[in-house]
């Protein structure tokens, strides 16, 4: 890349002085820990994902989280030069594309969230998410720790690393000795602040003297950690300022603890919510400072740094999903960028499940060596009927492969299911993902039918050798007396706006599209996800004043429609719990906040005109509403594949065509990718 000024984002471009090394440019991949740390071939694995990375053209890359020992508990340790001959496939693969790219390794003890029976912490203080109380760490227990993550810097050099970033936030053991509520020590590791940021600066100063001056140290803090009771802004710049004379290279800015009562990198979150945290903090500091979290496109990465509000910027999961997102903002192809949603369904609910991740809208992150898109020797003239995420999916990668692929639709636009997502507020982000397929149709030359009805007779006389039936799902219809009421009503109406919504309103099934409507019917003013300040007062942040967390003494403040809604569920389990295990809480949190009543263990009985009849526990009642919604599953759409069941074409099923016991765009589009890259 040229060391001239770029023309569009110049800030976004120009290197970052460090004294003893430079980064080419300001994009960061931030840390995510992916689950090929601990599989047997995994760093065979992460080589090839870190190298597609940097051929992508970003600066800087931070691995995913790797323990100082084992009570750290995240499975995979850096102590010893064997752990490091490991990790060299990675640093070996990343600098052997470019010399000039910097990788630094994550180093994080988990601390109280150690899944371990050998946790520590810096008192005996459960994690809520936890069900393991650490153990006290004891004088020689605290110095082990320090000199735990001092050998593990030593070694993470020693793998040809650039340097390495310790995560002081989200709830791991270095945050816990900054928080009275989980330091509640008397020696010198507690009390005052400056005895409870004693740890993580001694760990600092010991790192730098051990690694020599030419070596990164990133510091990761918790800038605003939103927790009642949590740090200070004095606390935060207190702390930032004595991490730079300790010799921290780099400040990193995070925004929350994993117990947090905040969202802050789910879809519904602003774009950039976080940066004025980290700009505030910048003007305390003489070392660079990154910022992160809902920084998605190339356009507000260069807002954020021509605003000063940092000089690196972290673009983590955008990264999972575009592989080349900072090598097409260079080049002028922004409109080819696979954007990443903030949905967190194949990434962090896959991590924080033990499962390796992915990415929803690119399923090839992390199995760059499983899944490639190599041109086709035998090219095919290909029909792909149903243009929602399956369909889209399945085109564009078998058209890239050099396949002929015509689309067919009989809708007037492409997304399917998506269009019905992208109107429910929080889920703006959807609209990027059907620019991107949009795109990648002309791309890739896909011959695009819409408004077009196809049946298996026409598929046939044009002569495919191969159709792909991507047609989706028809909404269940449950069979229960006075379904057909004027009452009941289909959530695809209700989402489209075809009919009229009553006061008072039933909601019938609460997987993810219950949710999503109750929230589409209870919302009221601008989306909190296109508006900081909405988000601000909908999740009680102070921006401005800063009390401790952020968010100590806030009161949420939302802004609800003047109806009363009911959600319901037959199953007795908790209302909300199969959502994701990131992001379901914030659903859960937010229709509470507006006054949605959730209710499970429901008999349905029948609809009339007093409203909807119910049991509970065998004792019938009736709500009386207006209008009953109903989301009650969904059933394959599967008529044009019967039909061409006996025609001699090679046909597939993909999407919810396939499979549809709950709509589930990961699936659909992981399915549809791998059956293209083998056709």
């Amino acid at each position: 890349m040229t060391t001239q000024p770029h023309s569009k984002y110049p800030h976004l471009f120009t290197p970052l002085d460090l004294g003893f090394t430079q980064l080419k440019n300001r994009a960061l991949m931030g840390s995510m820990h992916t689950g090929l740390e601990e599989v047997e071939g995994g760093f065979e694995r992460l080589a090839a994902y870190f190298s597609e990375r940097a051929q992508g053209g970003v600066g800087m890359m931070i691995t995913g989280g790797i323990s100082p020992n084992e009570e750290g508990g995240m499975g995979s340790e850096m102590s010893t030069p064997e752990h490091a001959a490991d990790h060299r496939q990675i640093t070996e693969a990343v600098h052997g594309v470019d010399p000039d790219i910097k990788i630094c390794m994550q180093i994080l003890h988990a601390g109280p969230l150690a899944e371990t029976p050998k946790l520590v912490g810096p008192s005996a203080v459960r994690s809520r998410l936890s069900p393991l109380v650490p153990n006290e760490l004891d004088e020689a227990g605290v110095q082990k720790q320090i000199n735990d993550h001092v050998q593990c810097a030593k070694m993470a050099k020693l793998a040809g690393y650039d340097g390495v970033e310790i995560i002081g936030s989200a709830g791991y053991l270095l945050s816990t000795f900054l928080v009275e509520k989980t330091n509640q020590r008397e020696d010198q590791w507690g009390g005052t602040f400056e005895n409870r940021m004693r740890f993580p600066l001694e760990i600092m100063r010991r790192c730098r003297a051990e690694v020599g001056e030419n070596f990164i140290l990133i510091f990761r803090i918790a800038a605003m950690d939103m927790l009642q009771g949590g740090m200070a802004w004095d606390e935060v710049v207190l702390l930032a300022k004595e991490m730079e004379k300790a010799g921290a290279t780099i400040i990193s800015t995070h925004f929350t603890w994993h117990e947090s009562a905040v969202p802050t990198i789910a879809t519904m979150v602003p774009r950039a919510a976080f940066s004025g945290v980290t700009g505030r903090l910048r003007k305390e500091l003489s070392i660079p400072c990154i910022t992160s979290n809902r920084i998605n496109m190339p356009d507000v990465a260069e807002t954020v740094l021509a605003d000063g509000e940092a000089d690196i910027v972290s673009m983590a999961r955008p990264m999972l999903a575009d592989a080349e997102l900072v090598k097409k903002a260079f080049e002028g192809r922004e409109d080819e960028i696979n954007t990443c949603i903030g949905c967190n369904q194949a990434c962090l609910d896959h991590g924080f499940e033990g499962k390796e991740i992915s990415c929803l809208v690119n399923p090839r992150a992390c199995h760059e060596t499983m899944l490639n898109y190599e041109l086709s020797q035998e090219p095919k003239k290909i029909a792909v009927v149903g243009a929602g995420p399956a369909g889209l999916a399945y085109a564009t990668v078998a058209a890239e492969r050099g396949h002929s692929v015509t689309l067919y639709d009989s809708a007037s636009e492409i997304g399917g299911q998506f269009n019905l997502a992208k109107q429910v507020p929080g889920k703006e982000e959807f609209y990027e993902t059907l620019r991107y397929y949009r795109r990648m149709l002309d791309v890739h030359h896909v011959d695009l039918r819409l408004n077009t009805r196809i049946n298996a007779e026409d598929l046939v006389s044009a002569g495919y050798e191969h159709v792909v039936v991507a047609t989706g799902i028809t909404p269940r219809v449950p069979e229960l007396e006075g379904i057909d009421h004027p009452k009941a009503v289909s959530y695809v109406d209700v989402i489209r706006g075809n009919v009229e919504v009553g006061k008072r309103v039933a909601v019938m099934g609460a997987g993810g599209i219950g949710f999503d409507v109750s929230e589409l019917i209870m919302h009221k003013g601008v989306s909190a996800a296109t508006d900081k300040q909405v988000f601000a007062r909908e999740w009680g942040v102070d921006f401005v004043n800063h009390p401790r967390g952020g968010v100590t003494g806030v009161v949420p403040q939302v802004e609800a429609a003047d109806r009363q809604v009911f959600l319901l569920q037959r199953k007795s389990t908790p209302v909300g719990r199969g959502l994701g295990k990131t992001t379901g809480w914030t659903h859960r949190m937010s229709l509470a906040k507006r006054g949605v009543q959730m209710m499970n263990g429901i008999e349905y009985r029948k609809i009339d005109d007093k409203g909807l009849h119910i049991s509970i526990e065998g004792q019938p009642q009736v709500l009386e509403v207006d209008t009953v919604i109903i989301c009650a599953g969904q059933t394959p759409a599967r008529g044009l594949y019967d039909e061409l069941a006996n025609t001699g074409i090679a046909i597939s099923l993909v999407g919810g065509a396939y499979k549809a016991a709950e709509l589930d765009a990961k699936a659909a589009i992981n399915q549809a990718s791998y059956l293209a890259a083998a056709v």
